[in-house]
């Protein structure tokens, strides 16, 4: 039995912070897992700027209202779907992924919320758990399932690490080096052919 778990942006969806940044023209929001390994410090580091720019949650929401899975993404989670079970382990948040997930089907998601005021400020941000992606796998693993898992940053290796079979997707040139037992997949294609390969010897272990 096999499971596949999945990063969300980079891999199936464009970084919602980038394009945020691009929309507001707050260069500082472009910064991401990709550049910042500790999430909390990235985290209170987009915080503050949201606050200092009074900006609220709507200001965001209308930006990934215009987004649009990557080129292929909803092709080939049906066609994930259509041969193992699929979970997307993310470290966005309940109120950015919503309109995306429509856009995808519904896939399963596993994220975190954020903190939010009365007048849509955002607060805070509050975790589901702590490094949950390489939770959901080592608990996937011991309820018997073989776990191979992507992802393209730094918040994602303790997910790829506790797989039994990991593919980092489009990484930078710099975590792909950090990581170089890893291999890579370029594209979708390449990525089906992983995954493939890796459920194949599922079913004759």
């Amino acid at each position: 039995m096999h499971i596949v778990t999945l990063d969300l942006e980079g891999v199936l969806i464009p970084e919602i912070w980038i394009a945020f940044s691009k929309e507001s023209g707050i260069p500082e929001l472009s910064r991401t897992t990709r550049d910042e390994p500790d999430y909390d410090k990235l985290m209170r580091y987009r915080l503050g700027i949201l606050a200092e720019r009074d900006i609220t949650i709507h200001d965001i929401k209308a930006t990934i209202s215009k987004l649009e899975p990557l080129e292929g993404a909803k092709e080939f989670m049906a066609w994930l779907k259509s041969q193992t079970r699929a979970v997307i382990l993310s470290d966005t948040f309940d109120e950015f992924a919503g309109p995306l997930m429509a856009k995808l089907d519904y896939p399963t998601l596993f994220c975190h919320g954020l903190e939010l005021d009365h007048n849509g400020y955002v607060t805070g941000y509050k975790l589901r758990m702590k490094d949950q992606k390489r939770a959901a796998v080592e608990a996937f693993k011991s309820l018997n399932f073989k776990v191979i898992s992507t992802g393209d940053s730094y918040n994602d290796l303790s997910m790829l690490r506790a797989a039994d079979r990991a593919v980092m997707y489009r990484p930078t040139a710099k975590f792909a080096q950090e990581n170089c037992d890893l291999p890579v997949a370029e594209n979708y294609a390449q990525l089906k052919e992983i995954f493939t390969e890796f459920m194949a010897e599922c079913r004759c272990g």
